[in-house]
């Protein structure tokens, strides 16, 4: 972990106790601290590494060079993903929230429905370089068709399967499976003492919620209807979403306590460290780096699809648009200076920095020349991205949305850790005490 008292970058943390002068995110601010007219920006990161303390490391050198270049100070906050919807939607509310943030790009349509943030209209656009230097499928994902954007992709990423070299060889499996009953007919063959055939995040709601959206899909179902009316307990969803849940529930090939992971990061470290032959994950490379595992062991192939998925259309669904859009709080009194730093962090050097580090993909195309983002690994996301990705639901309710879909199913997952049958009627409980809480109000 490196901090600048030179340029005064002052960086806590929710997680850790990263503690350091001035941190604050009660309230945007024009000055640097007591004696100080330096101007300061604060800046709330999302958890991209394998802990807190690994972002902290990437995003310091990036801001002091921000400070170099400008004098404007950031205070930087990195706050982990199970943490980061409610305190921005507290900031929402008490109008004291920072200069800066990062969002989940699938929140893009409901935090811009608050009206809270910043609206990225072209004049705004033109002051950091023009929308046409990002990538259409990112800046897709970046608020409702029609509206001006309420942020700038900064992260793109996709999900897909990395499976264990090793582990598939002396399973004498050949090729990685591509539906879902050769992903669980191999995954039987891979679990055993100590080594599970999948791990998976059961208690982590946006992943809980990524996953029943992708799952859903490939069955044709849908959690909303064209008007954006919430249709959670369809048959094609309860389908869906049984399928993953069966991991552990059914098909046993997902360790019970998986059940209780959370934080985002322990799925990836069971893959890494040989407890789990399979993930179905975003660009996690430089992750499994840090956790020791060197990418000639793990394979990356697109994730499988439901075995009546037709191969083009609505149901050829394998993974969400993932990504982190960077938005600007609407209460700022330092617009121009956040915009500046927006500037700098979609800058092609701080895009390709930053992308290479957190094992990303770039939101600006003029990133792509540099040689990291020419591998088979990352044309494989490119390429999921540009063909079988599709946008979470664009409604002002995607947050919420998120919220209880993926809280049912981190409760199927506990009945599955504790013995209890998942069932279709179980789910379609689940579903529909969902979508109750969503339409009052979360």
């Amino acid at each position: 972990m490196r901090r600048s008292a030179l340029l005064a970058l002052a960086v806590c943390s929710t997680a850790t106790a990263l503690l350091a002068t001035g941190c604050s995110s009660s309230g945007s601010n024009s000055g640097g601290g007591s004696g100080s007219s330096q101007q300061t920006l604060t800046y709330w990161a999302s958890d991209q590494g394998s802990s807190i303390a690994d972002d902290v490391q990437v995003l310091t050198p990036e801001l002091n060079a921000f400070t170099k270049q400008t004098g404007i100070k950031v205070h930087l906050e990195v706050i982990g993903w199970n943490d980061l919807l409610n305190r921005i939607m507290a900031a929402v509310s008490s109008g004291q929230g920072p200069d800066v943030l990062n969002i989940g790009n699938t929140w893009s349509a409901s935090l811009q429905a608050t009206g809270a943030f910043l609206p990225f209209t072209s004049d705004v656009m033109q002051q950091i370089g023009g929308s046409s230097r990002f990538l259409p499928g990112a800046l897709a994902a970046t608020g409702a068709p029609g509206k001006p954007p309420v942020g700038v992709p900064i992260y793109s990423m996709a999900y897909a399967l990395y499976y264990n070299k090793a582990m598939f060889q002396a399973a004498g499996i050949t090729t990685p499976p591509t539906t879902w009953s050769e992903f669980v007919a191999d995954g039987t063959k891979l679990t055993k003492s100590g080594q599970w055939g999948v791990s998976v995040e059961g208690a982590q709601t946006p992943e809980n919620a990524h996953h029943a959206f992708t799952f859903a899909a490939q069955q044709g179902g849908s959690f909303f209807d064209s008007s954006g009316k919430p249709t959670f307990d369809t048959p094609q969803n309860i389908a869906g979403v049984k399928t993953y849940v069966d991991f552990m529930a059914a098909d046993k090939i997902a360790n019970p306590s998986d059940a209780e992971y959370s934080n985002g990061t322990e799925a990836v470290k069971d893959f890494a460290t040989g407890k789990a032959a399979m993930m179905l994950w975003q660009d996690a490379g430089q992750d499994l780096t840090n956790y020791g595992m060197s990418p000639s062991q793990y394979g990356v192939v697109p994730v499988p699809f439901a075995d009546t998925s037709a191969t083009s259309g609505p149901t050829h669904v394998d993974s969400i648009v993932a990504g982190i859009n960077l938005s600007v709080f609407g209460g700022t009194k330092n617009k121009d200076a956040a915009l500046k730093f927006v500037k700098f962090m979609t800058s092609q050097p701080t895009q390709i920095a930053l992308n290479k580090s957190y094992g990303s993909l770039p939101s600006v195309s003029d990133a792509y020349t540099d040689p990291a983002f020419q591998t088979p690994t990352v044309k494989v996301f490119q390429n999921v991205l540009a063909s079988s990705a599709a946008p979470m639901p664009a409604v002002a309710t995607e947050s919420q949305f998120e919220t209880v879909i993926g809280t049912a199913l981190k409760n199927l997952f506990a009945d599955a850790a504790s013995g209890k049958p998942v069932t279709d009627q179980s789910i379609a409980s689940q579903l529909d005490q969902a979508q109750q809480q969503l339409q009052a109000g979360g």
